[in-house]
């Protein structure tokens, strides 16, 4: 008997015969792709339809394939097959939904191809038509949030989210979809909270469901008052803060391993020995390889988060244990993994793990830390853009931290230390400090190592001057805080406040270097007016080291003569505003993180087979 090898939609016999055979479904779809309703001679038509396994390739191509006009010719039958595909989306059957979703994703996608130039309601006409298309969308939403709430399959989970989301994502801009119109009004916001505070389900789908909630949140921000801006900036659940926070700390932890992971293999191999023959001369050149694409999908959840919500500034100090030394418990496999979707998605095995209980053994970390570490990878090399938008948003995020009177509060807690590892970026004068050698320090002490790190090794001749100016305003607001709530910090300022040195020398920072030092005129009093006294206590008592208490009783008695000049509002600030500021930046944030999302959806990840084994354990 000649064997049957199927490709491309096409099933061609292995014998002397070359005549293709197409499989019913394609055979289905040529007739839609008629001008004729297929359901006059074929009156059971649809209902045969969303039985047959979907053929993907073959609908996108033939969308895809036909020009303006030909599409145009058979818009009633893309119509009718656009509401066929809502109403199965309620059969009882599950393979009839699962077929249903995926011809959904495939007649956007396809349609979307088409359009490309025009605006979105050519788009909603093609799809749907104008006349129907309020009531469409509305059972189109009012099902997948059933899908989303309901008990049972987790496929049928991720189908929904993977259609949501190529719907979001159907423009460049999203903001020019009008499909989202109808979005807002029929919300899928208590839908997605469900999934973040569910632990299955945030396991299988927080991702997507994270990554979703950002995109819609960014519709037409600045233009009308958009309901998911509303709700999420109320939200005060705990477990759904919290399930988003692990969320968005997963992604980061992962994008964290990942670079370490390579770190280390470009230390152990080659790379070592080089260095070891000719010294550190390139180090920081050959430094600049080791790269892992950034994440500003789940970069611009956590934005949105810190935000919009007062409450989530809670969520960045909650322990849990450090993600990277934790081992992942052996669990069952989940039936049918989903590919999480974004620009750079975390692995499965992260996403999948289960949240374990803290061990005294074991370092404990929050999301602040993460974050602080991810940054402080993002932040070495801003020549490459979807690092300096990282970067920038980076930054954006701890000016808003730094300006939350709550954040400041655990920031400059001396009852929360943590030892915080920042990645440093090798430099030709100074060695890489070792792990083991961290304080335990109260977290604002990271945040200004980390500023620090960026204005001590992004001295180039292309200044980046505006993440400069961000990381001083950081700085500043965090020591406004200090002033404010009288809290004295140890830590090492001389790193910061060297730029003395570049003032006495002769180069060509000495002219700018001056006017900062100028401008330092009342630190530089205080030295000058406390160091002879200081000396001359020291060598009248012949104590060669001064204790603190012997400093302080110096000060104490030589303050009245000091002599300072008034500076007035030092202590204030501009607050963040990103409407008036920061609208341009993230409308381009927003469609680069949109084309990511649409380019990675991943349809193909749930086979047939799968689907069948999944749907027959279900009661």
């Amino acid at each position: 008997m000649a064997q049957v090898e199927k490709r491309g939609g096409l099933l061609r016999k292995s014998s002397a015969s070359k005549k293709p055979l197409k499989e019913k479904v394609v055979l289905m779809y040529d007739e839609i792709f008629m001008t004729e309703d297929p359901s006059k001679c074929s009156p059971r038509f649809w209902e045969e339809l969303f039985l047959m396994k979907v053929n993907l390739e073959y609908l996108e191509g033939k969308l895809e394939s036909l020009d303006g006009e030909e599409l145009m010719k058979i818009k009633d039958n893309i119509n009718c097959l656009f509401q066929h595909c809502i109403q199965a989306l309620g059969e009882e059957h599950p393979i009839r939904v699962v077929n249903a979703l995926q011809t959904l994703c495939a007649l956007i996608r396809g349609v979307h191809q088409k359009n490309k130039s025009t605006s979105g309601f050519d788009i909603i006409n093609m799809l749907m038509g104008f006349d129907k298309a309020e009531l469409c969308m509305k059972n189109l939403m009012e099902s997948l949030d059933s899908l989303l709430c309901a008990e049972g399959s987790e496929s049928l989970k991720s189908l929904c989210l993977k259609l949501l989301l190529c719907l979001v994502t159907v423009t460049d801009n999203i903001s020019q979809n009008t499909i989202l119109e109808y979005v807002m009004i029929n919300s899928i916001f208590e839908a997605i909270l469900q999934i973040l505070s569910h632990p299955p389900s945030r396991r299988e789908h927080g991702y997507d469901a994270v990554v979703l909630l950002a995109l819609l949140v960014n519709y037409r921000k600045y233009e009308s008052v958009n309901p998911y801006i509303v709700k999420l900036s109320i939200v005060d659940d705990e477990a759904t803060l919290n399930g988003m926070g692990l969320v968005i700390a997963q992604a980061l932890s992962e994008y964290n391993r990942q670079y370490k992971d390579k770190e280390e293999e470009h230390q152990s191999g080659f790379f070592s020995a080089l260095t070891n023959m000719v010294g550190s001369m390139f180090i920081a050149d050959a430094h600049e390889k080791i790269s892992v694409q950034t994440n500003e999908a789940i970069l611009l959840a956590l934005y949105e988060a810190v935000h919009l919500n007062r409450n989530f500034i809670t969520v960045l100090a909650q322990s849990h244990p450090e993600m990277g030394l934790v081992t992942t418990p052996v669990g069952p496999v989940p039936a049918t993994p989903a590919t999480p979707l974004g620009t750079t998605p975390p692995s499965s095995d992260v996403i999948s793990s289960v949240e374990l209980p803290l061990d005294a053994d074991v370092q404990t970390s929050n999301l602040l830390i993460t974050f602080l570490k991810y940054s402080s990878i993002v932040m070495q090399d801003t020549k490459d853009e979807h690092r300096l938008h990282s970067g920038k948003l980076c930054l954006i995020i701890l000016t808003c931290i730094a300006e939350d009177q709550y954040a400041n509060a655990f920031l400059h807690d001396d009852n929360m230390n943590f030892r915080v590892n920042l990645h440093r970026m090798p430099m030709r004068h100074r060695k890489k400090a070792a792990d083991k050698n961290l304080p335990c320090r109260p977290l604002v002490c990271a945040v200004l190592d980390l500023m620090v790190e960026f204005i001590v090794t992004h001295m180039m001749k292309e200044f980046p001057m505006d993440l400069y100016v961000r990381c001083i305003q950081v700085v500043h607001k965090l020591l406004c805080y200090q002033k404010k709530c009288r809290v004295r910090l140890h830590y090492t300022w001389r790193e910061l406040w060297s730029v003395l040195r570049l003032s006495t020398n002769a180069g060509q920072w000495k002219e700018a270097a001056s006017k900062v030092t100028h401008a330092l005129v009342n630190i530089r009093a205080i030295i000058n007016h406390f160091n002879p006294k200081i000396e001359s206590y020291a060598a009248v008592n012949h104590i060669s080291q001064l204790s603190e208490e012997q400093v302080l009783e110096v000060v104490r008695a030589n303050y009245d003569t000091l002599t300072l000049k008034l500076q007035d509002g030092l202590d204030q600030y501009e607050r963040y505003s990103e409407q008036h500021k920061e609208a341009a930046f993230f409308k381009e944030l927003v469609r680069s993180i949109s084309t990511n999302v649409r380019r990675n959806l991943a349809f193909h990840t749930l086979s047939q087979e799968v689907l069948l084994k999944e749907f027959s354990t279900i009661s």
